[in-house]
């Protein structure tokens, strides 16, 4: 895991200490090496912060030239199968004078050229320089686990792995983009290419650019996408696809088992990290679990069924007791998720990553196995709604649901009454919104405030006449991709921990999406009905396959008093806060009784705590 940062211009870039300045930002990311590469005629910097993981001797080290010397790479990422691709483009004649999967890259890049995407399994964003070409070629992995930023304006071009390395140079603007600060306050987070600054754009996932040197000309085109999914009438018989997807995850943990450094499980003893756990000890004889327990919040503790898996499987098993969350931890968080996230449980991410870094350099995690597999608590309900509002007029829901959308956002059920409006052939209830419209324009104290964050969930709304798959889909390119790996990607990196997704292996992706009916994935009855029924095939007995545990804090407990509330206090009062103090204040006067704000509050607060540390302002 590294962090890249690079800049092109069509003339010689002067202040070259600003692509250095860049990326000592990304000290995190890779605390082990740094380097910068320059062109010969100044026009090209690319620089690499390094976490060493595969071949860790100095032939590693990156930017990484191939032999001879007509591409240069910068590369954030693992490549799982490099070790396969390797051998095949030895075959084809190609020699290789270390052991990385960087090198591997460039080659498949030079047997491949950008076709050399389809080949690769992993999680990465990398940049690579075709010099022969005048071309620079950017990709981002499928799922999105690895961040890719950047800035295109005329014909220069900025890209990074976070995006404070952009802001690293004193002459970017930071504005705010109202658009994607709107998509923020309903969503908790900004979707698509959109970033927070406007001018800076994400490559989304499963996408790849190219830039021209010599025209300043960008072309961004996506390489791969979910595939359609079979009519449930053909789908296979339940026992042969579990056996299908169980070889499909035991190879997936056999790849990202591979490392030069200690390797670790993070079990939190559900479905998900309990069945990476069950195929990593078949690829390995001995495998380091860990679950951390918060002192004082018993309702959180796991550490009872990570112990039972742990036993069954008898890893070297690791209990580790996580510090009291303080939150003094928020400024810092800010400063890390520096396009703002509104998700309170990037705190226990944190702790979590800090304490396993001290004993591994790599943790494979569960996370994609709810959007694939039919996981969250509201599909079922989705499911339930869509065979009931099916014998209810039109009119009569919609009636509800305006009813409903009177009441004070806080009270508890509100959005699944709004939702009751929802065209359930088309589109999915938004009931994790955070904010209407209504209540964004008096936050932002601005009657005139455009609101767009529905239209453009609507425009990425996937297009199936299932729901389930509509639902499923939804989640796994928006809130996956720009809530979860986020939250995993920056709280790891803060503590230099590199982690896994077994889960989202694109094979196993791909055999989620296209091989199972909806019905094997999700009722309105149960969850993951077929990753259950491999959970019987290879787990204890004794495991509870149908208990849910989010990983979360109990946040709305610590604004009803004490040192949380006064600090939030303390934030929406400032008069230089963005959002009116009184609507502000209101939400938080009710937090702590019959309202639960505290996830709105977050947003309000992490916003204005990222604003401070950037210099960041609204036009």
């Amino acid at each position: 895991m590294c962090g890249i940062v690079g800049r092109l211009a069509a003339s010689p870039v002067a202040e070259r200490s600003v692509l250095s300045a860049a990326c000592e930002t990304l000290r995190h990311r890779g605390p082990d090496d740094a380097g910068v590469w320059w062109s010969a005629d100044g026009r090209v910097g690319l620089a690499h912060r390094r976490l060493a993981i595969i071949d860790l001797s100095p032939g590693g080290h990156q930017p990484m030239l191939d032999p001879a010397g007509e591409f240069v790479v910068v590369f954030n990422g693992e490549i799982y199968n490099y070790r396969d691709l390797r051998g095949d483009l030895i075959a084809r004649g190609h020699r290789f004078r270390t052991a990385s999967d960087t090198e591997v890259l460039l080659a498949a890049y030079r047997e491949w050229g950008v076709e050399c995407l389809a080949r690769l399994n992993g999680m990465f964003a990398f940049a690579l320089f075709d010099a022969a070409a005048g071309q620079l070629f950017v990709a981002r992995d499928r799922a999105g686990e690895k961040p890719l930023f950047y800035r295109h304006e005329g014909t220069t071009f900025q890209f990074a792995s976070e995006l404070k390395a952009l802001m690293a140079d004193p002459a970017m603007p930071r504005t705010i983009d109202p658009g994607a600060l709107d998509c923020y306050l309903a969503m908790g987070f900004v979707p698509g290419d959109q970033t927070i600054l406007r001018g800076v754009k994400k490559l989304p996932p499963g996408h790849a650019l190219t830039f021209q040197l010599a025209t300043g000309c960008a072309r961004v085109w996506r390489y791969w996408r979910l595939p359609e999914p079979p009519p449930d009438d053909n789908a296979p018989e339940d026992e042969d696809l579990v056996g299908e997807l169980e070889r499909l995850l035991a190879g997936a943990v056999a790849r990202q088992m591979v490392a030069d450094v200690p390797v670790g499980v993070l079990l939190s003893g559900g479905v998900d990290s309990s069945l990476v756990t069950a195929m990593a000890v078949r690829a390995t004889p001995r495998v380091k679990t860990f679950t951390v327990r918060f002192p004082g919040f018993e309702g959180f503790d796991e550490t009872a069924h990570a112990r039972l898996i742990a036993r069954h499987f008898a890893t070297e098993h690791h209990e580790l007791e996580a510090e009291d969350a303080s939150v003094d931890l928020l400024p810092a968080l800010a400063r890390q998720f520096d396009e703002p996230l509104a998700d309170s449980s990037m705190i226990p991410t944190f702790l979590v990553s800090r304490l396993v870094r001290r004993h591994c350099t790599v943790a494979l995690g569960g996370d994609g196995g709810d959007e694939l597999f039919g996981g969250y608590l509201h599909y079922p309900r989705f499911l339930w709604m869509e065979q009931r509002l099916a014998r209810l007029p039109r009119a009569a829901a919609r009636a509800g649901a305006g009813v409903a959308r009177l009441l004070p956002s806080q009270v508890r059920g509100r959005n699944w009454m709004t939702a009751l409006g929802t065209d359930l052939d088309t589109d999915v209830p938004f009931v994790s919104g955070l904010f209407d419209p209504a209540q964004r324009r008096r936050l932002l104290n601005r009657p005139d405030w455009a609101a767009s964050a529905e239209h453009c969930r609507t425009a990425r709304m996937p297009v199936t006449g299932d729901l389930l798959q509509r639902a499923t889909r939804l989640d796994f390119e928006n809130f996956l991709a720009e809530d979860i790996l986020v939250k995993v990607d920056r709280a790891s990196m803060a503590n230099s921990l590199e982690v896994r997704a077994p889960l989202l292996d694109y094979r196993v992706v791909e055999f989620a999406f296209g091989r199972l009916a909806s019905r094997q994935r999700a009722t309105a009855d149960e969850r993951k009905v077929l990753l259950r029924r491999l959970c019987r095939r290879v787990l204890p007995p004794a495991f509870d396959d149908r208990r849910k545990q989010g990983f979360s804090v109990p946040l709305n407990a610590w604004l009803a008093r004490g040192p949380w509330r006064d600090a939030f206090r303390d934030a929406l009062s400032d008069r230089a806060s963005m959002f009116d103090r009184a609507t502000a204040l209101a939400l938080l006067d009710r937090a702590g009784s019959y309202a639960r704000n505290g996830e709105r509050l977050f947003a309000l607060v992490m916003f204005e705590l990222w604003r401070r540390e950037y210099g960041a302002t609204l036009s």
